[in-house]
């Protein structure tokens, strides 16, 4: 089986993919029932359980097997059912301790994303080692899904555009601050203004503090998104399928008119489809 792992600066996605029908988990995971929060069918490895970890710079090797040990306990499944490991990070100081995590417990040398690996993707940036792993990986998956072009909207710590052309190619995008991050500075530099929960109200004039800020925070954000969007879609050549991604993405999706569907797997998605290109 390949273990898809992609570190955030605010959580690790990890995902568990069977590689072939030769894998010898395969069919004891074919009984399995899925997890909740995995992705519909899609081209590539087939996910089969997907988790969320808190990125923690502190943690050790030995920390992150304890932590995936007692998941797979949970989902039925073996580690030594491991074969392959590939990683995407955003995060230098958490990538040595995954890549201790593959060595000594999966005893398996990970492929990690960056410069000179084979992703089947032209980089248009200026400079190509500018892009965030992450932001290449989605750009991967998005265009095996949408080969019409595609721009994915990625819900983390920062808010990114990414666009990848109907040839192929990654075009460039967008880096805005995260609706987390804006709703935490808002917190802490403002005296009086209170920590909210990020959800969505029930009107744009809000009666009180709170609402106040949350209309200001969702519906805030669902206009940067079409704001956005429409402006990226002015300058391309092409009619972009336009996917959210990411925590938050279902949330703002409702509110946005741009965001045609959300896909939280497609990092993991991606990251399977770099491991069979680099197989």
């Amino acid at each position: 089986m390949l273990l898809a792992i992609d570190i955030g600066n605010t959580n690790i996605a990890i995902g568990l993919f069977a590689l072939d029908a030769a894998d010898p988990s395969e069919d004891r995971l074919r009984r399995s029932e899925r997890a909740p929060g995995g992705a519909g069918p899609s081209q590539g490895p087939e996910l089969k359980f997907d988790w969320r970890l808190e990125t923690r710079a502190a943690r050790t090797g030995d920390e992150y097997a304890a932590l995936l040990s007692e998941l797979f306990r949970l989902a039925g499944v073996e580690m030594r059912a491991v074969s392959a490991v590939v990683v995407s990070s955003v995060v230098p100081p958490v990538l040595f301790p995954i890549e201790q995590l593959c060595r000594r417990h999966f005893k398996v040398e990970p492929l990690v994303v960056g410069p000179g690996t084979k992703t089947g993707m032209p980089i248009l940036y200026e400079n190509p080692r500018e892009v965030g792993a992450d932001r290449i990986v989605n750009a991967v998956a998005a265009h095996q899904r949408w080969p019409q072009g595609a721009i994915v909207v990625d819900f983390g710590t920062a808010t990114t555009f990414d666009v990848i052309t109907s040839r192929g190619e990654y075009a460039g995008g967008v880096i805005a601050p995260g609706l987390l991050v804006s709703a935490d500075a808002l917190y802490h530099a403002t005296a009086k203004l209170p920590r909210v929960e990020i959800a969505r109200p029930k009107v744009a004039v809000g009666r009180n503090t709170v609402a106040s800020i949350q209309a200001g925070l969702v519906f805030g954000y669902a206009g940067l998104v079409d704001a956005i969007v429409g402006r990226i879609k002015a300058e391309v050549d092409f009619d972009p399928h336009v996917v959210g991604t990411g925590g938050l993405a279902a949330l703002i999706a409702k509110e946005a008119k741009t965001i045609v569907e959300c896909d939280d797997m497609l990092t993991l998605q991606g990251l399977a489809l770099i491991y069979e290109r680099n197989r």
